[in-house]
């Protein structure tokens, strides 16, 4: 019989790419969503599985909805990846952040332990639950300092779940993952921000890219990569927590230079602060500037992980580095606008 898998953010793009690796490996995948969708999901249509994963109705804010779907599947494996994912939203929704990020993962965890004990469950933790880093780089020993409403809510998710695996025995694992990109992101993120932008401009469709901090430096690595991790910390003896990140940081401003070389926009930066200004060198056309709108109430100036255990204990590294990564993503968005078919 095939191994069964419960993804939730199955919609986003890390469930999206999750679900494709475990059809890959023979699963069957059941998604959670609040609402079943009228049409495929488009993450999944894009990459050729929509219809190779069973949609369940679930909400993480519904105890009862979780028990039930916890009950009627009592998958091998729970990918718990659904989540308010955007940091800076997190500011003007902090209860419901809350809630979502925070008591969910333990509504999913008291399901799991009532009516499926056997489940191995994967949280998806964050490297924003370190905030103000006291390390460099950090590991799974570092003290945490979030700083914002998102990574405080996703720091009691982390520690409802290691608990519950102290506490009751249940396989429970944690990815504390460093920011993962790809085609598949949302445009509210400012890496697809920056290479749909991009596409946009290089193609006379939009005037402008406007962004927030370009000096912030984040460790970026390639969804796809970060997705294999957590199958593996599952098929683990018993539960643990494993840092996936790359160990180099990059600054906004280089992924933006990085993006824009790989469709023929080649960046150079005048000015300072919140007047810095990005033309393009053969044009001389401004395409890029600050907007101080964008600006966090309260920034994170570095993140860079060390995935050491992860490489020891699980055989894990990333295969794709920060401009195969923004390549890939700024040439999939040249050919997006240019078809029309920018769907996410």
């Amino acid at each position: 019989m095939a191994p069964t898998a419960f993804v939730t953010g199955i919609s986003g793009q890390d469930g999206a790419y999750l679900a494709k690796l475990l059809v890959e490996k023979g699963y069957k995948v059941y998604g959670g969503v609040r609402r079943l969708p009228e049409a495929p999901l488009p993450r999944l249509v894009e990459l050729g599985i929509a219809g190779e994963v069973e949609l369940c109705r679930f909400d993480l804010a519904d105890l009862s909805m979780i028990q039930d779907a916890v009950e009627r599947v009592r998958p091998d494996e729970f990918y718990n990846l659904g989540a308010q994912s955007f940091v800076g939203s997190s500011w003007q929704q902090p209860l419901y952040t809350a809630d979502i990020d925070a008591v969910a993962v333990c509504r999913i965890l008291e399901a799991i332990r009532a009516r499926s004990p056997q489940t191995r469950f994967f949280q998806a933790s964050t490297s924003e639950m370190f905030g103000a880093v006291r390390e460099m780089p950090q590991s799974e020993d570092t003290p945490f300092r979030p700083r914002s409403p998102y990574g405080v809510a996703k720091l009691y998710g982390h520690g409802i779940t290691v608990n519950y695996r102290e506490s009751y025995g249940i396989h429970a694992s944690c990815g504390i993952l460093f920011n993962h990109e790809s085609p598949l992101r949302g445009a509210e993120f400012v890496t697809r921000k920056i290479t749909l932008g991009l596409a946009r401009i290089a193609q006379g469709r939009q005037e402008l890219l406007e962004l927030g901090n370009l000096s912030a430096k984040r460790d970026w690595g390639f969804a796809g990569d970060y997705v294999e991790a957590m199958w593996r910390m599952l098929q683990q003896p018993a539960g643990d927590d494993f840092i996936l990140a790359t160990g180099t940081t990059t600054t906004v401003r280089r992924f933006v230079e990085a993006a824009g070389a790989a469709i023929g926009l080649e960046i150079e930066w005048r000015g300072e602060g919140e007047g810095e200004e990005g033309f393009d060198r053969r044009s001389n056309k401004r395409v890029v500037a600050v907007n101080p709108a964008f600006f966090r109430p309260v920034d994170i100036d570095v993140l860079v992980g060390n995935a050491s255990k992860a490489r020891e204990r699980l055989g894990w590294s990333p295969a794709m580095d920060l401009s195969e990564l923004a390549a890939l993503m700024a040439r999939t968005d040249h050919d997006r606008v240019a078809r029309g078919a920018v769907t996410f």
